[in-house]
């Protein structure tokens, strides 16, 4: 398993946690881009998906640890009119398949946080509380409803993509996020869980980081606003999704106990369980 991107890195280059990608990426242009520098500490990457699409296709995604501020627009088209709709939300933490239908022309611009990163930009407000909820943004950030609601305007109307990364740059500078220690310590240890494989059980990895596991959980409903029984979980499960993307034959037993399952049952309950079809069904090539 790779490490984690450290602050200062490009964005992913994986598809981690994209149910048929090379379904999804034949259809869309899709492309990540790094953030100002300012903003690196707590931002992984912006995300955007341009589409026009001849007929609807529906994407599914098994969400990572992380909070995301997404701009839309999509345009419909029936009967020599067309509808179009464009706002912008916050989206905590998705503790179940997130599925979206795209039809017609469409935009997306997205910032996905890191782990721990969205906090400072909404210090009051436990991360837990936006945990598989989707908020405008005027709710989440009431003292920016004006730039909230010009922002969406201003990230999706470029047609010169850079124009909108330095749009979204732009936005969340604004918000003047201050580091916040507590922040950069959920980040570093949702890092840590990403890259170590040996990282299975959360009493042994709260006792490596000196901290009761109470005092873990509590970081991370306040930071991340999930469990790090559930990253744990949610990473193998990323891992194992990708390995059925990008092979035709896996090992599905090996692959079990290298993600530190018990046994093979465990890992196809796990999978079924997450991605909605079990893995020796997934096949998306």
């Amino acid at each position: 398993m790779p490490d984690a991107p450290a602050a200062g890195d490009g964005p992913r280059r994986d598809t981690r946690g994209i149910v048929d990608a090379s379904g999804l990426l034949s259809r869309v242009h899709f492309r990540r881009h790094a953030a100002a520098a300012p903003l690196r500490p707590y931002v992984e990457h912006y995300w955007l998906i341009d589409w026009d699409l001849p007929e609807p296709y529906a994407t599914h995604v098994v969400p990572h640890p992380s909070v995301n501020v997404v701009f839309q627009r999509y345009a419909t088209e029936a009967a020599e009119t067309t509808d179009e709709t464009a706002f912008g939300e916050v989206a905590g933490v998705g503790l179940s398949l997130f599925t979206q239908k795209l039809e017609g022309r469409g935009r997306v611009c997205g910032v996905q946080f890191r782990p721990g990163g969205f906090r400072p930009f909404a210090p009051d407000r436990p991360l837990s509380d936006l945990t598989g909820r989707r908020l405008p943004l005027d709710e989440v950030f009431p003292h920016t409803v004006e730039q909230a609601a010009g922002a969406v305007t201003t990230v999706l109307s470029p047609a010169d993509e850079h124009a909108r990364v330095a749009a979204l740059d732009a936005f969340l500078l604004n918000l003047a996020p201050a580091r916040d220690p507590q922040a950069d310590l959920a980040a570093a240890l949702v890092d840590r869980i990403r890259g170590d494989r040996s990282i299975r059980r959360v009493d042994a990895f709260a006792r490596e980081e000196g901290m009761s596991v109470r005092a873990l959980q509590r970081l991370f409903s306040a930071y991340v606003g999930v469990g790090p029984k559930w990253i744990i979980l949610r990473y193998r499960i990323h891992e194992a999704l990708e390995r059925a993307e990008s092979e035709r034959d896996v090992d599905w037993a090996d692959l079990a106990a290298a993600l530190g399952y018990a046994d093979q049952a465990h890992l196809v309950r796990d999978f079924t369980a997450t991605v909605g079809v079990p893995p020796t069904a997934y096949a998306p090539h």
